[in-house]
């Protein structure tokens, strides 16, 4: 397969997992905005939940019993923040309704922070910066 090309039918990203500590919040703080964003509850498991998106791709968060305890810092090495495409207003009141904070509102995006530590970035508006340079 080429470098230019993705397999077709398929979304870029097939899944997103993000190991939680309290699953319990997570998906009280997740599940509305994921909602929000136009996914919808895919998978549900004793330890997990997963949305998917319209496009294939979908989120799971899960409390493993493999998790190693310390919690998710985003300054650490590892996934700083999650960037998705998105309504602002939808998103925005679904969020601060399920205790997110908003970090900082672009003007082309929201970034907000769940409980737990974990970043969400909804870009609502592209900017002008050409495809495949660096902002």
């Amino acid at each position: 397969m080429s470098e230019d090309r993705q397999e077709p039918g398929g979304a870029f990203v097939h899944h997103v997992e993000l190991w939680v500590d309290d699953l319990a919040t997570a998906e009280r703080q997740w599940g509305p905005v994921l909602v929000a964003l136009g996914c919808r509850l895919y998978q549900n498991w004793e330890r997990g939940r997963s949305w998917r998106s319209g496009g294939g791709s979908y989120v799971v968060i899960e409390q493993s019993p493999a998790l190693r305890p310390g919690g998710h810092d985003r300054l650490r090495a590892g996934l700083n923040h999650l960037a998705v495409r998105g309504a602002r207003e939808p998103v925005l009141k679904a969020a601060l309704a399920a205790d997110w904070t908003l970090r900082v509102d672009t003007g082309s995006a929201v970034h907000l922070i769940d409980s737990q530590g974990f970043e969400l970035e909804v870009v609502y508006a592209e900017d002008d910066t050409p495809a495949g340079e660096a902002p």
